[in-house]
C-alpha cells in the first residue's frame, strides 16, 4: 500500500510539471511567433525534449522553450525517422474527408484494403509509384489527379482529359506508362479544381501523398514491400 501511494504521488507530481512545462512552452512561444497555431505540446521519451506541433510542423524544445530544435530525430538502432512517423500520425485525417467520386477507383484482386493516392499525372515519383503500386494485389486505390501546376504548368489540362476520357482509369494508365495524352479538350465536368481545393486544405505539398485506412499519411514515393508493411500497419 505504501509503494503504491508512494507511485501514485511520483506519478501524480510528474504530470504536474509536465502540465506546467506546457504551460510555460505555450506562453513563450505564443511571444516568440505571434499569431502561430500550436496545436500541441507533448513530453517525448528523449533527451528531455518537448515536441510541439506548430503550424503544421513538428519541432523540439526544452522545458523552458529557451531553444528550439528543428529538424529529423531518427532512431540510430531501428534507422527509424521518428519525428516523420509522428507527423504522419498528426497529420492524419478522416475518410470522410475525401469525395471518392472524385477519384479514379481501381480494384485489384478482392480490394479489400484500401489506399487514398493524390497523384500529379506529370510528377516523375508518381509514375515509379505506379509501378511499384502493380506488384501489390488485393487492393482499392482512390487516385485524385492532383495537379502541382508550379512545378508542371500542363498537369491541370492533361488531368482533366484524363477524367473527361471514355475510359479515365485507362487513359491514366495510357499517359503514365505511354505520355499518350486522351484526344479531347477536357471541357466535361470535372473535379480537378476542387481535387486541388481539397489538396491544399489538407496541406498536401507534394506528390505521391498517400493515405491508408486509418487515415494515416505517407508523403513520398515508397517501393512494393514498405507500402506492404504500411497497409498492414494503417488497416483500419
Amino acid at each position: 500500500m505504501k509503494f503504491t501511494s508512494l507511485a501514485l504521488a511520483a506519478t501524480l507530481m510528474f504530470a504536474a510539471t509536465a502540465q506546467a512545462n506546457e504551460t510555460v512552452i505555450r506562453k513563450t512561444l505564443a511571444q516568440q511567433f505571434p499569431g502561430a497555431k500550436i496545436s500541441s505540446v507533448s513530453k517525448t521519451p528523449y533527451s528531455g525534449l518537448f515536441e510541439v506541433y506548430l503550424d503544421g510542423q513538428l519541432v523540439y524544445v526544452d522545458a523552458q522553450a529557451k531553444y528550439v530544435f528543428a529538424g529529423d530525430v531518427i532512431d540510430l538502432k531501428s534507422r527509424a525517422n521518428l519525428t516523420q512517423a509522428r507527423l504522419n500520425k498528426l497529420q492524419a485525417v478522416d475518410w470522410k474527408v475525401f469525395p471518392l467520386n472524385n477519384a479514379l477507383k481501381t480494384v485489384k484482386g478482392k480490394g479489400e484494403r484500401k489506399l487514398v493516392l493524390f497523384s500529379d499525372v506529370d510528377c516523375p515519383y508518381c509514375r515509379k509509384f505506379e509501378a511499384e503500386l502493380a506488384k501489390v494485389d488485393n487492393i482499392t486505390v482512390y487516385t485524385f489527379l492532383y495537379p502541382i501546376e508550379g512545378l508542371h504548368p500542363k498537369a491541370v489540362q492533361t488531368s482533366k482529359q484524363i477524367w473527361c476520357a471514355p475510359d479515365r482509369n485507362k487513359a491514366w494508365d495510357d499517359y503514365i506508362t505511354r505520355g499518350t495524352v486522351p484526344n479531347n479538350e477536357g471541357k466535361c465536368a470535372h473535379p480537378v479544381d476542387e481535387t486541388i481545393e481539397l489538396g491544399n486544405k489538407l496541406k498536401v505539398s507534394g506528390t505521391p501523398t498517400l493515405f491508408f485506412a486509418n487515415g494515416v499519411r505517407v508523403p513520398g514515393m515508397v517501393p512494393a514491400a514498405q507500402l506492404e508493411r504500411l497497409l498492414a500497419a494503417n488497416a483500419k
